[in-house]
């Protein structure tokens, strides 16, 4: 396979960073596969699509209180996910540790890791996660950056563990979704301050007052709506 000049770049700056860790990672395998395996299995199942950051952000949006983070979380894995899939995967085309070298491979069946489709560089799981919860860090407050910590580094871990990123893709994965949330804590920011000077329009006082509320039945049944087996 021809590699473009980053990703031959990459293989070749970070050649012993990369392996020292994918290394680790197998002989943890080895000594513990039977717990760990499915454990990392599951941390990245967790994290895929950054699906998981994106039903918080909607949770986080039903209440005024919180509606602040729903927006900045959802920007922030948006953001990450553009630069990281749309832009940087592509440009960069670095193919995945397994498709690189044959112990890699054979390191990435022994763990029993899901074939693995597109390029290697940066992570997606880690930079949306990152992203997110760098994100509810920024509009939460400092208590969210340890679990925001453990969080990241069990999802870079588990990522290499299943041999599906080099130790460098997720590291600078983690970069970029810091940055797209710094990005979208901006942006929120500015969005809250035009609202809070229009505060007075009722879409405004909307966004910043009300929560959002599924209607109760007693409610429902004073609208007109019976159910399908009442008369």
């Amino acid at each position: 396979m021809e590699l473009t000049a980053a990703a031959q770049w990459l293989n070749t700056a970070f050649a012993g960073f990369d392996g020292f860790f994918l290394r680790l990672y197998h002989s943890l395998a080895e000594g513990a596969g039977v717990v760990l395996t499915p454990l990392m299995k599951l941390i990245t199942l967790l994290g895929e699509k950054g699906l998981l950051m994106f039903l918080l952000a909607f949770v986080l949006l039903c209440f005024a209180r919180t509606r602040r983070s729903g927006v900045c979380i959802f920007g922030a894995v948006c953001c990450g996910a553009l630069i990281t899939s749309i832009i940087l995967k592509d440009a960069i085309a670095r193919p995945r540790p397994f498709e690189t070298l044959d112990l890699y491979r054979s390191w990435w069946a022994a763990v029993g890791s899901p074939a693995e489709d597109g390029f290697s560089f940066p992570s997606g799981h880690v930079t949306a996660l990152t992203a997110g919860m760098t994100a509810l860090w920024l509009t939460r407050g400092r208590r969210y950056v340890l679990p925001a910590a453990v969080s990241v580094l069990l999802m870079c871990i588990s990522r290499n563990y299943l041999m599906a990123h080099f130790p460098s893709d997720v590291l600078f994965a983690a970069v970029v979704g810091m940055i797209s949330a710094l990005a979208a804590y901006a942006v929120t920011c500015l969005i809250y301050r035009v609202l809070e000077a229009w505060e007075e329009h009722p879409l405004a006082a909307m966004i910043l007052d009300e929560d959002l509320r599924l209607p109760r039945p007693g409610s429902l049944r004073k609208m007109g709506y019976h159910g399908r087996h009442e008369k």
